[in-house]
C-alpha cells in the first residue's frame, strides 16, 4: 500500500507507519485489493490528507468508515464524487446546514471545496469492501487514525472538532479541549439525526470559534 499523505503528514506520522501493526496492516489490505473490491480506490485511501494538508487543518470531521457502495467513496468522510446521488446522512448535513447558516442545499455531494479550506474529512477507517460496512475495522486503521487525531491535538492550536455519533465521540479522550473546541452531536444518519443533529448548529458555532481564533471561517 502506496503511503504517500504528503509532506508535512507523511514527516509527522512517519513513525507511526513504520511500526509492526501498520505494515500487517499494508499487507492486509493489499491482500484485500486483489482478491476482492474495495473502497475507495487504492490511489483515493488518503485523499484526506492530501486535500487538506497538515498545516492548512482547521476543522476535523470524523467518520466512521467509507460508503461501500459503487462508486460512492473517494477518500473524504461523507462525501461523494460530483454526479453520485447524496447519501441520506450528508442529505442531513445540508438541511441542518441550510437551517443553521442558510446556505441553500448542494445539488452535489462533493465535499472536496470544504478540504481545500482546511476541514479534515477523516474517516476512522480508511477502506471497507464493496457491501460489508465495517469489514475493515479492528485491522489497525483505527489506531493510525487515533494517532493522526493525537498529532493535530498535540501539533495545533485552535482546531475546531465536529464529534457527531457515539463513535466519533469516543475520540473525544484524544483532544486536548484546553486549546481546542469539541463540538458533540448525534449522528446525522436518518436514524438519529431527530435527536439533536437537527439544531446542532454546529456550522456556525465552528466559523464563531474560527473567527475569535482570527482564522478565516470555513465557506460551507
Amino acid at each position: 500500500m502506496k503511503t504517500d499523505l504528503g509532506k508535512t503528514w507523511n514527516r509527522l506520522l512517519k513513525a507511526e507507519m513504520q511500526k509492526a501493526y501498520f505494515a500487517d496492516l499494508s499487507r492486509a489490505i493489499d491482500v484485500s485489493y486483489k482478491k476482492t473490491t474495495v473502497f475507495p480506490t487504492k490511489k483515493n485511501i488518503f485523499t484526506a490528507f492530501k486535500q487538506c494538508p497538515f498545516e492548512n487543518v482547521r476543522v476535523v470531521i470524523l467518520g466512521q468508515d467509507p460508503y461501500h457502495g459503487e462508486g460512492q467513496a473517494h477518500g473524504l468522510s461523507f462525501s461523494v464524487p460530483d454526479g453520485v446521488a447524496i447519501p441520506p446522512s450528508l442529505r442531513n448535513i445540508y438541511k441542518e446546514l441550510a437551517s443553521d447558516v442558510g446556505k441553500p442545499i448542494p445539488e452535489s455531494g462533493n465535499l472536496t471545496p470544504w478540504a481545500e479550506q482546511g476541514v479534515l474529512l477523516l474517516n476512522s477507517t480508511l477502506t471497507v469492501e464493496s457491501g460489508l460496512a465495517g469489514f475493515h475495522q479492528g485491522w489497525g486503521w483505527e489506531t493510525f487514525t487515533d494517532q493522526v487525531i493525537s498529532t493535530i491535538s498535540d501539533q495545533k492550536d485552535h482546531v475546531v472538532f465536529l464529534l457527531w455519533g457515539k463513535f466519533a465521540q469516543a475520540k473525544a479522550n484524544l483532544i486536548d479541549e484546553s486549546k481546542h473546541a469539541i463540538l458533540l452531536a448525534p449522528h446525522p444518519s436518518p436514524l438519529s439525526a431527530h435527536r439533536g443533529f437537527f439544531g446542532c448548529g454546529h456550522f456556525g458555532q465552528t466559523n464563531q470559534d474560527l473567527k475569535q481564533h482570527n482564522l478565516p471561517e470555513i465557506q460551507w
